[in-house]
């Protein structure tokens, strides 16, 4: 039998990793245990996204399981053993804001869990692939200190930069600079994921995400700004910016798009490969140019208003350089833009609203 175990598999990258890899996978253990229901309300439950897989897909199987429980994480991969070929890992606490508010909480599920799962795996299915979700917050605020232009509706960096056309690589520091506690807990768990990788040879992937967005993102206030953007349009709830001037530039990757390259990583792996996983200059906005596409697609006028304070360790630019996954893996290609990601956010939601 040939199993995939997926964490976090109510959440967005976790339930597109369920639907992806059930073709392709005998059996699809997700371990989740609504997590994000505790850090965001009951909105942002992923309950209901776990109920419909399990009734969508009958190879997979749900594990009602925190990831800091070392002892239930080593009963489940001492079930499956050696048929366990695949590990994506994605549960997190995913909010830097929230971080700071618990900050052992934070740690806890970002690192310490972390810990369990490569050592259930090292422990049980050493051959298996790992993959990591990891996050551009490792960089910390390293970012800013870029040479960057004030534009129109958003920051820019210096077309004289290295970085000005394809984003941000892989060789920027993680050293020296302010991370907020979840860039600290989630630095933590990338260098466990590459060290596990060096040090006991496992095909570790350390997947550096920007935004990671999609139709199926259940946005909040303090986590997934397009999706929660979108739904403060759709509702004619009121946004609050803060910093930068509403400027600030992020790179948006669709969750099929980063599903796409776990599956080239999976069928190809290397040992403790570290990628820059966004949107690119493919794929990318500014705070004030995703309001203005959102009115465009709902027709409503936006209510947000303006406060000067940032929030910590936020950048003000930050586009991902995916040319090293590129070239390492040259068939992978993006699909969706971020006109296509702010269409399929509104018909989503306007769906399940419907519904209801």
């Amino acid at each position: 039998m040939k199993v995939a175990i997926i964490t976090g598999s109510g959440g967005l990258i976790g339930s597109q990793s369920v639907k992806y890899f059930s073709e392709k996978f005998d059996c699809i253990v997700g371990i989740d245990n609504d997590q994000r229901s505790y850090f965001f309300g009951k909105e942002a439950s992923t309950m209901a996204s776990t109920v419909k897989l399990a009734a969508d897909f009958p190879n997979f199987r749900h594990q009602n399981v925190d990831i800091r429980d070392e002892k239930a994480i080593f009963n489940i991969f001492n079930e499956y053993g050696a048929d366990i070929k695949l590990v994506v890992h994605t549960a997190a606490q995913p909010s830097h804001d929230w971080a700071a508010r618990e900050p052992f909480t934070d740690f806890g599920i970002n690192a310490n869990g972390t810990l369990n799962m490569l050592e259930a795996t090292r422990q049980f299915a050493p051959e298996a692939v790992f993959i990591f979700t990891s996050t551009n917050k490792v960089y910390g605020d390293t970012p800013n200190l870029l040479p960057l232009v004030e534009l129109e509706s958003r920051w820019e960096i210096a077309e004289t930069h290295p970085f000005f056309k394809h984003g941000i690589d892989e060789t920027m520091s993680i050293d020296q600079c302010k991370h907020s506690i979840f860039g600290a807990s989630k630095v933590a768990a990338d260098v466990l994921v590459q060290e596990y990788g060096r040090y006991f040879g496992m095909k570790t992937g350390i997947f550096r995400g920007g935004c990671l967005t999609g139709p199926n993102h259940a946005g909040a206030e303090l986590h997934g700004f397009l999706s929660y953007l979108m739904k403060c349009a759709i509702q004619k709830k009121h946004y609050t910016i803060f910093g930068y001037k509403g400027k600030q530039v992020r790179d948006n990757i669709h969750s099929y798009d980063l599903i796409t390259m776990f599956d080239a990583f999976y069928q190809n792996p290397r040992v403790a490969e570290v990628y820059n996983a966004g949107g690119g200059r493919f794929s990318n906005c500014s705070m004030l140019e995703a309001i203005r596409m959102s009115e465009e697609i709902t027709g409503n006028t936006f209510d947000f208003s303006y406060t000067e304070n940032n929030r910590i360790g936020d950048h003000i630019w930050y586009i991902s350089d995916t040319s090293k996954f590129k070239n390492h893996y040259p068939n992978w290609e993006q699909r969706f833009g971020i006109q296509d990601i702010m269409k399929q956010i509104f018909e989503a939601y306007t769906q399940e609203t419907a519904l209801v």
